[in-house]
């Protein structure tokens, strides 16, 4: 009997991981948008509106990736999530708010004085989540060729390999970037669209989905997107982008979707393999917050010890 019920358990806990499996994604995605429209809906402010399903969508991904993890391995101990924790608030946060005073408010201040906004040429009549998909698409554009010249171009490079030092992905470590790389991405993923006078409903229903997606890129949970792979650049496309082979690393480019990479011919999803090792070709290329922030000065650093 009790044979029976331990084959029992072991065959609800399989159905269960492979529930989570299929559904987690888009659940939650869904859930985080659902929930921005209802709260909207009853009159809350959009900031709180805009970061409650953020911060939910957070968690329940925190929750997944303790119970189904994708790599045992993977688990972060204390020492990961005080550093990338660090990072996320630097980095994700502070950084953005700074740029978005000193450089998209003023330079808008300039260009409002010469009659020179550029309003005009953003399709601010269609519904909001048309636009939010206009923006997923065009910002996803520069930021893919971005990305590609990070990879292929070393001075970028310097700066961007923080973001691939960690030997382990986990969410927490989706805002492991340093602050130059993160102004870069700034220009490109942001500073155009608050130019073009988008509003902020589209910027809270684009940064609902740039948040919830980026923690599922990253995260440690075992997925399976099926034809979403296609269409989003999540955990299963993801992984392969931090592998330690550089060829393999040379792909997968998109920030939120995947429809670039498949477009200009970097699309990677092997189907008869699964990623091994990640990170960089020094192995003891510093991980902790302090030292990142000067390792991409440091010529070499990541491909050899120094």
């Amino acid at each position: 009997m009790a044979s029976k019920n331990k084959e029992r358990i072991a065959m609800e806990t399989t159905k269960t991981a492979q529930l989570i499996s299929w559904s987690a994604y888009p659940a939650v995605i869904a859930f985080g948008l659902i929930l921005h429209a209802f709260l909207m809906n009853l009159g809350w402010p959009l900031q709180s509106s805009t970061y409650l399903p953020i911060i939910l969508g957070a968690a329940i991904i925190t929750f997944l990736e303790q119970k189904f993890p994708y790599r045992r391995e993977w688990l972060p101990n204390a020492s990961d999530v005080k550093n990338d924790s660090a990072f996320m608030l630097v980095v994700q946060v502070i950084v953005p708010k700074l740029l978005s005073f000193f450089v998209a408010i003023m330079l808008l201040k300039f260009l409002k004085a010469q009659n020179l906004t550029p309003e005009g040429y953003w399709p601010h009549h269609y519904p909001t989540y048309i636009q939010a998909i206009f923006m997923l698409l065009s910002a996803d554009f520069l930021r893919y060729w971005l990305h590609r010249a990070s990879h292929a171009w070393y001075p970028l490079w310097r700066l961007h390999a923080v973001h691939h030092s960690p030997h382990k992905l986990y969410w927490v470590n989706v805002g492991r970037f340093h602050p130059g790389d993160k102004a870069l991405q700034f220009l490109l993923d942001a500073l155009p669209f608050i130019l073009l006078g988008i509003s902020e409903e589209v910027l809270a229903v684009y940064f609902i989905f740039y948040g919830i997606n980026g923690f599922f890129q990253h995260c440690n949970i075992d997925l399976r997107l099926g034809f979403l792979n296609y269409i989003i650049s999540g955990p299963e496309l993801h992984r392969w982008h931090h592998s330690f082979i550089i060829e393999e690393a040379n792909r997968n480019y998109g920030n939120n979707l995947i429809v670039w990479d498949l477009l200009f011919g970097t699309w990677f999803l092997p189907e008869d393999r699964e990623i091994e090792k990640l990170g960089l070709k020094n192995r003891e290329y510093p991980l902790d917050f302090a030292n990142q922030m000067r390792t991409p000065f440091i010529r070499g650093i990541d491909q050899e010890q120094v």
